[in-house]
């Protein structure tokens, strides 16, 4: 499943779909209870019948989300880059500030992205100003706290 949309990496795309299915599994059984305390009478009363109700919207609403972005994203493998001495989609880059405090980042798609565990937005001004940097460089990044700039000390890809 390749198109033109965003890009995501083969591990986030495999987590959306995950996601997916833990949703669809739960689905049936949801239905079952609702239908359960739709029969034991009374519905306005009924927090099996309302929360069921609530909760199959949200798991809907949900996975019309999920089809909808497995669907646009295009999955790009960042072992699969050609240019590993510039950063790109996928990279995994080590960066220095004028502190010398170190901070490691995986620029990683929209959907994965979770900056308590290192993965930033591909679309992110952290990441955009990082994106064609080659170990060396310094990279000057507009932050709520004010401009720092960032020297890159290393760059990988997984795989």
């Amino acid at each position: 499943m390749v198109t033109d949309g965003p890009p995501i990496t083969p591990a986030g795309f495999q987590a959306l779909r995950a996601r997916y299915e833990d949703l669809f599994q739960e689905r049936p059984k949801l239905v079952e209870t609702i239908a359960w305390a739709a029969g034991n009478g009374d519905r306005s009363e009924n927090g099996d019948y309302i929360y069921g109700r609530k909760r199959l919207r949200e798991i809907d609403r949900e996975l019309s989300h999920l089809s909808r972005r497995m669907k646009a994203v295009k999955i790009v493998d960042p072992a699969q880059q050609t240019d590993r001495s510039r950063a790109w989609f996928g990279a995994i880059v080590t960066v220095v500030d004028a502190d010398d405090n170190e901070r490691v980042v995986t620029l990683v798609g929209e959907d994965e992205a979770d900056a308590s565990c290192g993965r930033i937005s591909w679309r992110s001004p952290f990441a955009r100003a990082l994106r064609g940097a080659a170990i060396g460089d310094t990279r000057y990044v507009e932050l709520p706290a004010g401009t720092r700039d960032y020297e890159i000390i290393a760059i990988d890809y997984p795989g």
